[in-house]
């Protein structure tokens, strides 16, 4: 079992930064791949970013890419989101997740991919 907590959301204006972070529980972090998803209002939980369990590989979705960083630390057992130039359409509950167990080598997108969820965090971007 997995438990996340995710923290450092807020509210920035638009072209500014903020660095999200996910607390994991948990002995065996490295082996999850991890991920963030958004999930705006009205709108469907979308992907933002994963990243491998040994931290070598990280992907993106396209609206993001360039501007938002994925990274983690296994020794402290968190994963972080930095997000840069942030544009109102970036507002959104932000949610840390990580994969169904075995998944720690790859880099995945869907949803169904991912087993621990947290309570997610809010940010919104003002224009």
């Amino acid at each position: 079992q997995v438990q996340l907590v995710e923290s450092g959301g807020g509210l920035v204006q638009a072209g500014g930064s903020l660095r999200l972070s996910c607390a994991a529980s948990g002995r065996t972090f490295s082996s999850y791949g991890m991920g963030w998803f958004r999930q705006a209002s009205g709108k469907q939980r979308e992907f933002v970013a994963t990243i491998t369990g040994s931290g070598s590989g990280t992907y993106y979705a396209d609206p993001v890419k360039g501007r938002f960083t994925i990274s983690r630390d296994n020794a402290k057992n968190t994963v972080y989101l930095r997000m840069n130039s942030l544009k109102p359409e970036d507002t959104a509950v932000y949610y840390c997740a990580a994969t169904l167990d075995g998944l720690g080598w790859g880099m995945f997108s869907r949803r169904n991919e991912y087993a621990y969820w947290g309570q997610g965090t809010q940010v919104t971007v003002s224009s």
